[in-house]
């Protein structure tokens, strides 16, 4: 069975935040035919959108798997769902957990509820500079490698807090 590696990104700020991107791990690693290879450090960030909400813990995780991408998708939600996700269709909002499929394999999707690369990621120091860490020499889908993409994030109140590992 064809296994593709798979770029997730993890986020919270609310409640335990640290303890459910380790718990988000944790499930990640229970889900059928995937296999964790490598999380990046725990981050804390400034939220986007809105400032009255708590800051941010991200990381990016980089998984093998044999799931499609809609497959895998309902699994982060069911996850998400398990530490207390509600959806509420507000952007930029707080959140229990949020789990992103930021790239899977070489593969581009854009359908009503997955887009892949996941849009946005290249102004998101968030997802970029934890997404270098486990991935120094990836090159990106536009042939650039991902120290350029990282050279442009504003690396404004990132902090890099502590290994996942």
């Amino acid at each position: 069975m064809h296994k593709e590696h798979v770029y997730i990104g993890v986020g919270s700020n609310l409640g335990d935040s640290q303890g459910k991107a380790q718990r988000a791990f944790d499930a990640i690693r229970q889900i059928e035919d995937t296999r964790v290879l490598k999380t990046s450090s725990l981050y804390s960030s400034k939220p986007m959108g809105p400032q009255d909400q708590p800051d941010y813990i991200n990381a990016v995780c980089l998984i093998e798997t044999s799931l499609k991408p809609h497959g895998l998708l309902k699994q982060l939600q069911r996850i998400e769902l398990e530490e207390g996700r509600e959806r509420k269709g507000e952007r930029w909002g707080p959140r229990t957990l949020d789990l992103d499929i930021l790239l899977y394999g070489s593969e581009t999707i854009d359908t009503a509820d997955l887009i892949i690369p996941h849009y946005g990621m290249a102004e998101r120091e968030f997802v970029m500079v934890p997404l270098f860490e486990i991935a120094p020499n990836m090159v990106m889908h536009d042939g650039k490698p991902i120290s350029a993409w990282v050279a442009n994030c504003s690396l404004d109140g990132l902090r890099r807090l502590r290994s996942s590992n």
